[in-house]
């Protein structure tokens, strides 16, 4: 995926390998692959303490995602344009 250019600028969504990382809560959404009742945690059914604990992963997965992509520019300039700009209610 090569982001969009336009005059000479990077833009648009820019791929990055930690991204990747948020596939793994998805796993969730697959329910035969947890769908049993053994083996129990606490009296509880595996069916349920997976799912809190998918949630916990998630949570995690999202944190770690964050904290590595975040310094990561999504463009190579700013914008030059304004709110101003972009309003087109004088021109009616």
């Amino acid at each position: 995926m090569s982001p969009a250019k336009h005059d000479g600028k990077v833009r648009g969504i820019q791929f990055s390998p930690w991204n990747l990382l948020l596939i793994v809560p998805l796993l969730v959404l697959v329910t035969p692959l947890f769908n049993m009742d053994g083996p129990r945690l606490f009296g509880m059914p595996f069916f349920y303490w997976f799912q809190f604990l998918m949630v916990a992963v998630g949570v995690l997965s999202t944190w770690i995602v964050y904290l590595m992509t975040r310094t990561k520019p999504t463009s190579s300039a700013p914008d030059e344009l304004s709110v101003d700009d972009l309003d087109e209610g004088d021109a009616r």
